[in-house]
């Protein structure tokens, strides 16, 4: 289905395939990683039946998710931002399930996309605004650089609703599981990977083992230790 043309304030999600590049030495797995990205994007971006529609455009390993703000019935930010959470919770875990991993960046403001059609044969489209470019820019040079698995939002710009809701994250269902992280005062991290706000440490703890183990293997590769473990 064709995304019609917008321009608005709004919450955009620029998101890619953790480790592409590297799926790409096989042919069949790399080729899997890309139907499932667009098969569940498509479903969940299809399957929607709230005011606050979340959009996007997939391409080779990343894709671009925008909410459409309806300008006659506005809902607020912090409703749009939550539309957007439930469809990368949703993307995610599928991905999840299938052993591919997705980095996911998220920023808000001035958006526009236009459809331009050429002629038969050649689909043109622009996209313009600082919400894109802050999403993709923060995914790809962002600072601490973003992880696998990631879904973070730049704090950069945020409406006083989203701030505010955030504050009170605790007693506002999804937005109870949106936290800073030690030494990054640019982002809030949503914890997509958990059903409950007390889970999270606990997925910090294990994540950053994992993080740890990985160099612990590299080391011992250096210094030609064959055993693992």
């Amino acid at each position: 289905m064709p995304i019609n043309s917008y321009e608005g304030d709004t919450f955009v999600a620029f998101v890619d395939i953790s480790g592409f590049k590297e799926l790409m030495k096989d042919e069949k797995k790399a080729w899997n990683a890309l139907d499932r990205l667009y098969q569940y994007g498509y479903e969940f971006l299809r399957n929607q039946h709230n005011e606050c529609r979340v959009e996007g455009i997939f391409i080779s390993d990343s894709g671009l998710l925008f909410v459409r703000r309806d300008n006659q019935i506005m809902v607020s930010a912090s409703e749009s931002l939550k539309s957007l959470l439930v469809i990368m919770k949703r993307i995610n875990e599928k991905l999840r399930e299938n052993d591919f991993m997705l980095a996911t960046s998220i920023a808000y403001g001035k958006f526009k996309y236009q459809e331009r059609v050429e002629f038969i044969g050649i689909n043109k489209n622009s996209i313009y605004g600082n919400a894109y470019i802050s999403a993709f820019l923060d995914n790809e040079n962002g600072k601490p650089k973003i992880q696998p698995g990631q879904c973070r939002i730049v704090k950069a710009n945020l409406p006083d609703d989203v701030t505010s809701a955030l504050e009170q994250g605790q007693e506002n269902g999804i937005y109870s599981m949106i936290r800073e992280r030690d030494g990054d005062t640019k982002h809030h991290y949503y914890y997509w990977m958990v059903n409950h706000p007390d889970e999270i440490e606990r997925f910090e703890q294990n994540y950053r083992d994992a993080y740890n183990l990985k160099y612990t293997g590299m080391l011992k590769a250096l210094k030609g230790d064959s055993t693992y473990g």
